[in-house]
């Protein structure tokens, strides 16, 4: 079994695909996941997108998320969409451009103690060619 879950993250390496990334929580932080670029179709237009989710805290409580993706070639941030409380981020970026490389980056923040301090992590990056 546990060859076979080795096997898996190489394969995907292989292909070209990403798994998600993640950020372990230490104490007084959370953990975060950030999922790889992949296309969407909204309203009838494809679009890319990227989330970032809140997973466990240790001692901490999210406050917010962020979710980045940035086209190569592109200077800038590119786009990014902002979670509040313990929603995930979803950011969904235009225009899509076939055979193109999109970064997705991500950030959690939480507070924890008293009186609260917020601590931020940030997460990825995550490239896929879609």
């Amino acid at each position: 079994m546990l060859r076979t879950l080795a096997v898996i993250p190489a394969l995907a390496l292989t292909l070209g695909l990403s798994a998600p990334a993640h950020a372990q929580p230490q104490d007084g932080t959370c953990d975060y996941e950030l999922s790889p670029p992949t296309l969407v179709t909204v309203s009838g237009t494809t679009m890319v997108t990227a989330t970032v989710s809140p997973r466990a805290c240790a001692g901490a409580v999210t406050f917010q998320t962020v979710a980045c993706l940035q086209m190569a070639g592109e200077s800038g941030p590119g786009q990014c969409s902002q979670g509040r409380g313990i929603l995930p981020a979803q950011v969904l970026f235009q225009p899509y451009r076939p055979g193109t490389e999109y970064t997705a980056t991500g950030k959690g923040c939480a507070s924890a103690g008293n009186p609260p301090a917020a601590s931020c992590r940030t997460i990825g990056p995550l490239t896929a060619t879609l």
